[in-house]
């Protein structure tokens, strides 16, 4: 029951996984002057704004399509002004830019042409948000207009108010509630939501407060009045340790959020501001922009030192980080935005950026898989008579073979490296998995367990491939990788040691072994371990020794022999024996354009043979045998049987049996179930399926149908995968089909 409820609990929060596109997509900034803001249009277009007063408009892939400079060349007889601050009307198709000369210059949005503006302010607009009268003299080109005659029209509404004893970091402006929400770092009124207008008797005595004309009656007005502050009861303030740089309110979900220096995100009810109803941590620097997508239940924020953070609004958990180092975001940040349209987020430092949100492609409801990302490996328990499965973000899934239902579900966090390859202990009671950070983790994958960590010296890279073995009694797991060594742990039960070195590598691959990245190894009981690199090396040792017992190189076919040559990489290894007690060895080898080699181990070993495997040319990934009978698996989701009697005899060439498209993309993990005569795979298309020995469709793990392996009437068969069915590739090879 325990178990139940932690799938379940695993399930929801990786259904509550997101993330970004890495790295950003960047367009460099040709001047040194920093963007103020970033605003969106309504027909998705970005727009800019920089200090010396260019604005640029940006596709939403950031390709620059319009610049203007709006406040240069009216006045170059005067200081080139400032910009702070912009927002956009689009209802009126205006653009609205607050500069240090204490105005207010309005711009038409289409055109970038001056419109109008408000100038001889009380203080300099450093923040602008918004939710227009007669043309009046112009100044530097520009009809105008001065503040004390604007408040006289009729049309007009001033009013002004005292919030804070600091400067003012963010302002918005909720029309619908007829309310402005400021922000200062000032502790004692960090955060304050404000009504325009006052709503208790307090009005009568504020009424200066409101410098307008009443009912077009013209009076004069007194703007270098100091502004008062508010009642109580017409302003709601929160105070947070150390102010607010940065906010966000989300009106639908009566959800606050505020960023400062102290690097923590507060969560608050609009309406009770006497205490946060959450704290966010994670950031270690100050919190420079926050936005709340409801759409999606997230959280966006990003701190000074360029880390974009996403948390789950409900779990209030981070579920995903976008370090520096990751989206190559680097410089002082000037300003962010979020486009919920467009599901990205809009970066301005050295350069522009953008991180776009990985959105998951909606499947046709007739295609299944069995995990949200593409699977790495797989193998069988004969013990539990469970499979298991891996992903690249670090998810292991546990199946029941007999009826494809999931038992069970681990891994998966942010601590966790993506794993690479698995293989089982012995027994089949213990899993060990290698991963893209260089180690190999033991657990017990019933509870989701990491009992041991095996680690190795130095940097870690990647690793390709692990085997368990026994040797003169002992038993040792291997790993190779892309540091290009083979690294070799003891296996003790009995040592309680969560961490774990490797033993001293063997002379000859330190001096003599691979000078490429390792991808893949096979065991030879009782002394022949085979390794094979990404140039098409191959080296066979001697496991008791540790010396090299011969080398191969794949052959090139002749049509390559002279040229560059294709992919001679050797993703896959198998040994061979005809009789179990032949002494003698057969090493399969996965060579250039679909070939299998054949290598003889007697003596120093040679080659005997190659075939094409592959009816279209594509890499072997993966091989397995029976007894009697060879399967291989190809890039593009084909299976290839063949009788093994038939390959290891002077038989030119050896015919197949039989084949049959099992997945759409790479076959990760091919594994023959011997005595139910199944087979099992993975792929990079997201699922793992059981065949039979024939190639007959049992079902993909994590259907809604159960399947009982002993019935063949309760099998997918005839059927065959949805996506198989429908990709061009799957086309019967027919004569009829190449006619035009």
């Amino acid at each position: 029951m325990l178990q139940l409820l932690k799938v379940k609990e695993e399930t929801v929060r990786r259904g509550k996984q997101v993330s970004l596109s890495l790295p950003a997509t960047m367009r460099v900034l040709n001047q040194s002057s920093p963007v103020v803001n970033i605003r969106h249009h309504h027909d998705g277009s970005i727009l800019t704004l920089r200090e010396d007063g260019a604005v640029c408009c940006w596709s939403p892939e950031l390709r620059l399509q319009k610049t203007k400079h709006v406040l240069l060349g009216a006045f170059s007889n005067r200081k080139s002004k400032w910009a702070n601050d912009f927002a956009v009307m689009s209802e009126y198709d205006k653009l609205v830019i607050g500069t240090g000369d204490r105005e207010i210059r309005l711009y038409e949005l289409s055109t970038l042409e001056p419109y109008c503006q408000i100038n001889s302010l009380d203080t300099v607009p450093l923040t602008v948000d918004c939710g227009l009268w007669n043309k009046f003299p112009m100044v530097d080109n520009m009809p105008s207009v001065a503040i004390d005659r604007a408040v006289l029209s009729p049309n007009v509404r001033f009013v002004r108010w005292k919030a804070h004893q600091d400067w003012v970091t963010q302002v918005k402006y909720l029309s619908s509630f007829q309310t402005v929400v400021s922000s200062s770092c000032d502790e004692a009124s960090s955060l304050v939501i404000g009504r325009i207008l006052p709503l208790t008797d307090v009005q009568q005595q504020l009424k200066e407060i409101t410098e307008a004309c009443y009912e077009g009656k013209t009076k004069k007005v007194q703007l270098s009045w100091t502004p008062q502050l508010r009642a109580s009861s017409d302003q709601t303030v929160f105070s947070v340790y150390k102010g607010v740089k940065t906010f966000d309110l989300c009106q639908r979900d009566s959800l606050l959020v505020t960023g400062g220096m102290g690097g923590l995100i507060n969560t608050w009810n609009p309406l009770f501001p006497a205490k946060p109803t959450g704290i966010l941590k994670g950031h270690s620097a100050p919190v420079t922009y926050l936005h709340i997508a409801s759409e999606d239940a997230q959280i966006f924020s990003v701190s000074t030192d360029s880390t974009v953070k996403i948390w789950d609004i409900e779990d209030q958990c981070c579920v995903f980080t976008a370090d520096p180092e990751a989206s190559r975001i680097h410089g002082e940040l000037s300003a962010c935005s979020y486009s919920p349209a467009m599901k990205s987020l809009y970066i301005a430092a050295d350069c522009m950026a953008v991180l776009s949100l990985q959105i998951r492609p909606r499947r046709h409801r007739n295609v299944i898989v069995s995990h949200d990302k593409p699977v790495t490996c797989c193998g069988y328990s004969e013990a539990f008579r469970q499979v298991v499965s891996c992903t690249e973000d670090s998810v292991v899934k546990v199946w029941d073979l007999d009826t494809g239902r999931q038992l069970f579900e681990f891994g998966g966090t942010p601590d966790l490296s993506s794993i690479t390859c698995m293989t089982f202990d012995p027994k089949g009671r213990r899993l060990i998995t290698g991963g893209k950070d260089g180690c190999l983790k033991m657990w017990n994958y019933n509870s989701g367990q990491c009992l041991k960590t095996l680690t190795k010296v130095g940097k870690s890279q990647e690793v390709c491939d692990c085997i368990h073995l026994k040797v003169h009694g002992n038993f040792f797991l291997m790993s190779v990788g892309r540091d290009r060594k083979i690294e070799i742990y003891p296996d003790i039960p009995e040592d309680r040691y969560h961490l774990q070195k490797p033993l001293r590598s063997w002379h000859d691959a330190l001096t003599n072994g691979h000078k490429d990245d390792i991808l893949c190894m096979a065991h030879c009981p009782p002394s022949f371990l085979a390794t094979s690199s990404y140039n098409g090396e191959i080296i066979v040792w001697n496991v008791v020794s540790g010396h090299i017992h011969c080398r191969f190189t794949s052959p090139l076919p002749a049509e390559y022999q002279n040229t560059e040559g294709p992919d001679t990489s050797v993703p896959s290894l198998l040994f061979c024996r005809i009789q179990q007690d032949s002494s003698t060895a057969t090493l399969l080898t996965s060579g250039s354009e679909g070939c299998i080699n054949l290598w003889n181990m007697l003596g120093e070993g040679k080659f005997e043979k190659t075939f094409k495997a592959s009816r279209f040319q594509q890499k072997i990934t993966k091989m397995a045998k029976t007894d009697t009978s060879l399967y291989a698996a190809d890039r593009i989701g084909y299976i290839y049987a063949y009788n093994l009697s038939d390959l290891l005899s002077d038989k030119q060439p050896p015919r197949v049996e039989i084949f049959w498209r099992a997945h759409t993309n790479q076959i990760t993990g091919l594994q023959i179930v011997d005595n139910d005569k199944a087979v099992l795979t993975s792929s990079t298309d997201l699922t793992v399926r059981l065949w039979s020995a024939y190639g007959e469709f049992i079902g993909t793990f994590g259907q809604a149908e159960r399947w009982n392996l002993h019935i063949p009437s309760s099998w997918m068969h005839p059927a065959v995968p949805y996506e198989v069915l429908i990709d061009p590739l799957s086309a019967p090879d027919h004569g009829i089909l190449g006619q035009k």
